[in-house]
């Protein structure tokens, strides 16, 4: 029985009117969630970046063009404030530049160093290594199958409702 199947059993004894089987999908999404995000975290620690910065760099990477910090927002679901505490810190690092635009001075644009690029590429096969080895127990079919239901759901998530 993993934690999940005990918060259920919890409930049913306590709240025996409700049904809490969502829970059983929900609440090992964010499980997994949290237990990547911070072996993430852990991994990136002697490289003096967090999951959340790593983000951010990725961000730009993939983009290939620099961005505006309204987009790393979008692009990180992550807020304002985070992205610009994180923006502070990685220029501070060396691993980002912003700058603003010939037309109009408060548009900011955000690229990522020489630095950046370097980081990025080095670590980012690092990271596709570990969420390889955590589809590891998944045969192929499976995975598709996976990819495909949480497709699914996030597309409920990500979808505003009306």
């Amino acid at each position: 029985m993993d934690f999940t199947e005990q918060v259920v059993a919890q409930w049913a004894e306590q709240r025996p009117d409700l049904d809490v089987s969502p829970v059983l999908v929900v609440g090992r999404v964010m499980r997994i969630a949290a237990a990547l995000t911070a072996a993430s975290d852990t991994n990136l620690a002697p490289e003096g970046l967090t999951r959340g910065e790593f983000d951010l760099l990725t961000a730009l990477r993939r983009a290939g063009r620099a961005l505006r910090p309204s987009e790393i927002t979008t692009f990180t679901r992550a807020s304002a404030a985070a992205i610009t505490k994180r923006l502070d810190r990685l220029a501070d690092e060396g691993l980002v530049e912003r700058t603003g635009t010939e037309r109009d001075r408060r548009v900011v644009l955000v690229t990522l160093t020489g630095l950046g690029v370097e980081t990025v590429d080095r670590l980012f096969p690092r990271q596709l290594e570990r969420d390889a080895g955590v589809l590891a127990g998944l045969d192929a079919d499976e995975i598709t199958v996976l990819e495909g239901l949480l497709a699914r759901v996030l597309r409920t998530v990500e979808t505003p409702a009306l």
